[in-house]
C-alpha cells in the first residue's frame, strides 16, 4: 500500500489527511522496513519538530486500525510498524533482537480452507509469525567459548 492509498484510505473512512499523519506515513514508507514508534518519532523529527510523541502514537493507532499499517508485537511488548499490504505477508520475528523480516507463502489459502471445513469457522484473517534467532543473533550465541588445552 502507498502512501497515497492510505491517504485515500483515510479520506473515505472519515479522517482528514493531516500534516502529522502524512509526516507519519513518510517515515515509514522511506524506511522500507518495520519501525518501532520510537524510530517513527525520530524520524519525523527530523523534518517535523513540533510533532510530538503522543501525536506519533496516536497517528500509529489510527494508521494501524484502519489496515493502512502492518502491526507487530515482537518480545517484550515490542510494537513496529510498517506500510500495510494488500497481499498477506507474514513475519519472522527474533526472540533475541526483535528485528522483523517479512516473506510471503504459497499455501496457506489451502490450509485455511481445510481449517474452515473441519472447525465450521468462517475465517476472516489470518496473523502468521515465526519466532527465532536471526542471524546475527546466531552469529553472536554461537561462538563456542574457548577451551582450555590440554593438560
Amino acid at each position: 500500500m502507498s502512501s497515497a492509498d492510505v491517504i485515500s484510505t483515510l479520506k473515505s473512512r472519515g479522517y482528514k489527511a493531516t500534516r502529522q499523519r502524512k509526516a507519519v506515513l513518510e517515515a515509514i514508507a522511506d524506511a522500507g522496513g518495520h519501525l518501532t514508534p520510537g524510530e517513527v518519532y525520530r524520524q519525523v523529527r527530523r523534518k517535523h519538530p513540533s510533532i510530538g510523541l503522543s501525536t506519533v502514537y496516536r497517528t500509529l493507532e489510527v494508521l494501524a486500525s484502519l489496515g493502512a499499517l502492518c502491526e507487530i508485537t515482537a518480545p517484550g511488548n515490542i510494537r513496529t510498524y510498517t506500510l500495510g499490504s494488500p497481499e498477506h505477508h507474514h513475519h519472522l520475528i527474533c526472540s533475541n533482537c526483535g528485528t522483523v523480516v517479512e516473506f510471503t507463502t504459497h499455501g496457506l489459502e489451502e490450509l485455511q480452507q481445510r481449517l474452515e471445513m473441519e472447525s465450521g469457522f468462517a475465517i476472516e484473517g489470518h496473523v502468521l509469525q515465526f519466532m527465532g534467532q536471526c542471524p546475527d543473533c546466531q552469529g553472536r550465541r554461537g561462538v563456542a567459548p574457548s577451551s582450555p588445552g590440554p593438560n
